[in-house]
């Protein structure tokens, strides 16, 4: 039996406050953006990437400004419309998607990274189940969603998964400067 396709979303969304600009467009060194990186990094691991919250992406749902909820539910209804089994998620700004993490990450249950939850599994069939999360009052963090599932809470020791946030962690990580 052929297992079912995953896919791949980049929650591309956010506002950039403490980058201090568009930090999904940060040109890297070697010419490409985080995103570019991003994309990169996780494609190797599905069947489709697409990008989340972003002009020419998936449009946030139900609508704009819900965080990276809003871009993981557009990623989930896509995924079920098209028989993916689930959704492996990361954020524009970790450019990096060890080959170790979804044999952790995957499994009947959603599940995500200890200290960088948007680095996480989402079976299909939590679509209906965020849709109503998300129609409730709450303050529609990724932590709160995880606690709502019940996700399991994966530690990645000894993987290296750079979480770029403000313009020093591009040095930091060794990736050179915005």
């Amino acid at each position: 039996m052929q297992p079912s396709p995953i896919l791949g979303a980049i929650l591309a969304g956010g506002r950039s406050r403490r980058f201090g600009s568009d930090k999904a467009l940060a040109l890297l060194p070697d010419g490409r953006t985080l995103l570019d990186h991003a994309v990169a990094g996780l494609a190797p691991h599905v069947a489709e990437v697409v990008i989340c919250g972003r002009a020419a992406g998936l449009a946030d749902r139900p609508g704009p400004d819900l965080g990276p909820l809003g871009g993981l539910n557009a990623a989930l209804h896509h995924a079920r419309a098209r028989g993916f089994a689930g959704v492996l998620s990361s954020g524009c700004d970790m450019p990096v998607y060890p080959a170790a993490l979804p044999v952790l990450l995957i499994g009947s249950d959603p599940s995500f990274v200890v200290g960088q939850p948007l680095l996480g599994w989402w079976p299909s069939s939590l679509a209906d189940e965020l849709d109503a999360h998300l129609s409730e009052p709450n303050s529609r963090s990724i932590r709160g969603w995880t606690e709502r599932t019940g996700a399991r809470a994966i530690v990645a020791d000894g993987l290296d998964l750079p979480n770029i946030n403000r313009p020093d962690d591009l040095t930091l990580w060794g990736l050179g400067s915005p």
